[in-house]
């Protein structure tokens, strides 16, 4: 007879482990929490996060009178989501599960752990292909107050005070190489244990290993991550037939320690990993000047009014505009060979409409700090995009047409982009901006958002020619693809029990967040709505460790 070292053991510290440890904790069940890298990384990649959630009907959007409906989010989930093969069964219902957590009791889930939000409600993913497309009908981006690190606060609470009680133990360092199986019966895991290492929170650490380790339990919750880290398997995952080649350069979203190595380790033990081939890359990367983990790149947020251009200074085709829909815009990079393409604005855009992804580039909304915050509506450009815009390598500044052309020829060290084509697209797009009504759809678009007051106020600036000097200076920006999110995984049931091939659980195997496509093997389809993948840790995470404390003695 196997004898335990804990009741249940959870892979992975972040935001999905640390939910499930504490879900787990609760029910007066012992915990080991493991990961291999430091505590300095506790959280994951929630820390890094903006903290968007995807919320439905929620106070901060009646006050801005929007009408959501659980109905209205289902819908569009499943336009967006594309469900098409057999092995979508359990995707499906986990994003039925989800729809109903997020317009029932998410919200007040997480508001009574302390967790609020900010009072604007983003409209990410807006879709653009009509009613029956993919794409948000209402804005339903509720930024966290905090951000990412406020999403992880309430459970590292949670956590750190059953540590104190006895009940959850850290090991961090602490690297899984294999599952421990019985007769089918998966009761623990084994693998090395690292040295010591005093790196940064998302700095590559030491991979020297100094002892290996072997613990039982009476059940395990894998919640390792993604492989956006990882690009030679987002390559080999790569859907050609679908969006052509990857390019040949990439930028990563996630530090490399986000690698998919156990989830390979679980299929490999019998788990059966679907949908590989779905995953979430951004078509707006930009390097950071300030890098913290190798390719290290951010997201643009954008707002609606950036011209988007090809390589040569084409403006890209309806409905493929800033902020519509991801998967859409990268099909179209991706199949046409482009390399990159690029943004053509001016400051009075880029100050109001640029957001940049991530904790450490919202510092005003990440402390709390709301003075900072009400800096947003003076009339510099935000701290972080101004940052950029000095030293960023992908962002060109001038002061004419003529000139940012050869800024941006200068910066790909080629001819590549057409002065001509590049005037003629701006000016015809100019010509269309001295009546309220027009041809141009983009500008349909941007005038129908600004009714909404959130967007009007801090987030859509009014449309105006490119070219005019009170708006300037220029800015051109070039737009690399982002590797971010795993949107396949492990095939999980309601219980967040790991399935097999043939579609029966593996006894005593667990999965949540993104190793197991946030649930199911694969909840949000060919694509997301965004705030969906925090929202997928807490509420994966969250059964699993339920289901776990549930089926353990």
């Amino acid at each position: 007879m196997t004898i335990h070292d804990t009741d249940i053991i959870v892979i992975g510290a972040g935001l999905a482990g640390l939910v499930a440890a504490a879900e787990a904790a609760d029910a007066g069940k012992r915990v080991l929490l493991l990961d291999q890298e430091g505590e300095q990384n506790l959280g994951g990649q929630a820390f890094w996060s903006f903290g968007g959630l995807f919320v439905i009907d929620t106070p901060e959007q009646r006050r801005l009178g929007i009408r959501d409906s659980h109905e209205l989010a289902w819908r569009d989930w499943q336009t967006t989501a594309g469900f098409d093969r057999p092995e979508d069964h359990w995707p499906r219902r986990w994003a039925e599960a989800y729809v109903d957590f997020a317009a029932g009791e998410k919200y007040g889930w997480l508001a009574a752990q302390g967790v609020k939000f900010f009072p604007g409600v983003g409209w990410a993913e807006r879709g653009g292909q009509g009613a029956s497309g993919p794409g948000n009908s209402v804005p339903r981006f509720h930024i966290t107050w905090g951000t990412g690190p406020g999403v992880v606060e309430p459970f590292e609470r949670r956590v750190r005070e059953h540590v104190t009680a006895g009940r959850i133990a850290f090991r961090f360092r602490h690297r899984v190489r294999g599952l421990n199986i019985t007769d089918g019966v998966v009761h623990g895991v084994h693998g090395d244990i690292l040295e010591p290492s005093d790196v940064g929170r998302g700095e590559p650490s030491s991979r020297v290993v100094v002892d290996d380790f072997d613990l039982n339990a009476g059940a395990v919750i894998l919640t390792s991550g993604g492989i956006g880290g990882n690009q030679e398997l987002v390559r080999r995952n790569w859907p050609t037939a679908r969006l052509g080649p990857a390019p040949e350069f990439m930028i990563s979203g996630v530090p490399k320690h986000v690698d998919g190595a156990a989830q390979a380790m679980a299929e490999a033990a019998g788990a059966h990993l679907i949908n590989r081939d779905r995953m979430w890359h951004y078509t707006e990367g930009i390097r950071n000047w300030n890098p913290i983990w190798p390719m290290h790149g951010i997201r643009i947020l954008p707002g609606p009014s950036s011209l988007w251009l090809s390589p040569d200074g084409t403006r890209l085709p309806y409905p493929n505009y800033p902020g519509f829909d991801t998967l859409g815009t990268l099909q179209h990079i991706t199949t046409n060979g482009y390399p990159y393409t690029w943004f053509v604005l001016n400051r009075a855009i880029i100050k109001k409409e640029f957001t940049l992804s991530g904790s450490e580039q919202n510092l005003d909304l990440t402390d709390r700090d709301l003075r900072k915050v009400a800096g947003r509506l003076g009339k510099n450009v935000a701290p972080s995009v101004q940052a950029f815009m000095d030293q960023g390598a992908d962002f060109v500044v001038r002061d004419t047409l003529p000139e940012l052309v050869r800024g941006m020829n200068e910066a790909i060290g080629n001819d590549t982009v057409d002065y001509e084509k590049v005037a003629r697209e701006i000016a015809d797009r100019d010509l269309q901006v001295a009546n309220v009504f027009g041809k141009d759809p983009q500008l349909a678009v941007v005038r129908g958002a600004r009714a909404f007051i959130n967007e009007r106020l801090i987030r859509i600036v009014k449309p105006a020619p490119l070219l005019d000097p009170a708006s300037g200076p220029l800015v051109a920006v070039k737009l690399n693809i982002l590797t971010r999110k795993t949107l396949g995984g492990l095939e999980t049931d309601l219980h967040a029990r790991v399935l097999r091939p043939d579609g029966q659980p593996m006894p005593g195997l667990y999965a949540a967040g993104e190793v197991a496509g946030f649930g199911g093997g694969g909840m949000h389809g060919y694509r997301s709505l965004e705030g969906t993948f925090l929202g997928g840790c807490l509420f994966s995470g969250r059964v699993a460790g339920r289901c776990a404390a549930g089926a353990v003695d």
